[in-house]
């Protein structure tokens, strides 16, 4: 007597212990390039100093480079030679996010998709969320630290500006109000408070509210021939840069009722890490299959509070 239907010809028994399973190897090497591709924080940060991490807690040393002075010469006088000593500063690793899930086999034996691409972006895009609003400050401090400590006194607030101190970016009390019309203005103070903190113009970038980038692309840069693009940012959807800033949307920034907080700077003025640094697939004790769970741990750091500058937008 059979055990079973019969099964189509040429079609394979099922076999669990044939089942290829989710290897931690090639799952990692296809969900870290997914994740950093999708975050905000993977495109403002620099992310030059991961090195490697094995668990929550570890440090990571980055050495900043120090200033090197320039002297006037004069014929015959002599060259006066430094020696530049680099300082370090640490990164803790210091948090920690994880996952889980089960694969049955007969799901993955029948699937006509492909479940580790599937899932692996869909860990991603979940893990990005949820370090996004840390590094945010969406939850928790985010990376500018309590009430924006670590970026400088003059790079925030109703008074910034190294030199001008007249830059109005908003505070919580009085958050700027900025209209299509506006909007640009808005951008371009946090321009010229980099500018007078003397940061560099190429890799630098702001992140704004989903409904603050509607107001740009309803701006004077609808019109191509004012952005410089061949079709209007109307058309194509595509901010890009504006004032020598790479226009990132996030929902992730802080808001209240009645401000949402936005950040610009230069990618030297915050350090990120991350890695995933447990993967590991076990036997279901429950049924046929596996189970598979990951950690991941990273940190981040303001290294430079002149390279970044804050402010408060009324609430859209």
């Amino acid at each position: 007597m059979a055990n079973g239907p019969a099964r189509a010809a040429g079609h394979p028994a099922y076999d669990s212990t044939s089942s290829p399973g989710f290897i931690p190897e090639i799952w990692s090497a296809r969900l870290a390039p997914k994740f950093y591709a999708s975050t905000v924080f993977g495109a403002i940060a620099n992310t030059d100093w991961e090195g490697e991490v094995k668990n929550v807690g570890d440090n990571v040393i980055i050495r900043v480079t120090p200033d090197i002075a320039v002297n006037d010469y004069v014929v015959g006088g002599g060259i006066v030679y430094q020696k530049p000593t680099s300082t370090q500063v640490e990164l803790p690793l210091n948090k920690a996010i994880s996952f889980g899930f089960e694969v049955n086999d007969v799901d993955e034996y029948q699937a006509d998709i492909n479940l580790m691409d599937q899932f692996s972006s869909d860990a991603a895009e979940q893990m990005k969320i949820a370090v996004d609003r840390r590094v945010l400050g969406y939850t928790g401090d985010g990376f500018a630290g309590s009430s924006d400590a670590d970026i400088s006194s003059t790079n925030k607030g109703t008074t910034a500006g190294a030199i001008s101190g007249n830059i109005d970016l908003g505070s919580a009390a009085t958050p700027e109000s900025v209209t299509s019309a506006t909007i640009l203005d808005y951008l371009i103070d946090h321009g010229t408070v980099l500018d007078e903190a003397n940061i560099p113009e190429t890799g630098r970038w702001v992140v704004l509210p989903a409904w603050a980038c509607a107001l740009i692309k309803k701006s004077d840069l609808k019109d191509a021939s004012l952005s410089g693009d061949s079709q209007s940012i109307a058309r194509n959807g595509r901010i890009g840069i504006i004032d020598r800033f790479e226009v990132y949307m996030s929902n992730n920034l802080p808001k209240a009722a009645t401000y949402t907080k936005v950040y610009a700077g230069h990618s030297s003025g915050l350090a990120f890490a991350s890695q995933l640094v447990k993967l590991q697939n076990l036997p279901n004790p429950n049924d046929y299959g596996e189970l598979v769970r990951g950690l991941n741990v990273f940190g981040y750091k303001v290294v430079n509070g002149d390279a970044l500058t804050t402010g408060y937008i009324a609430a859209g």
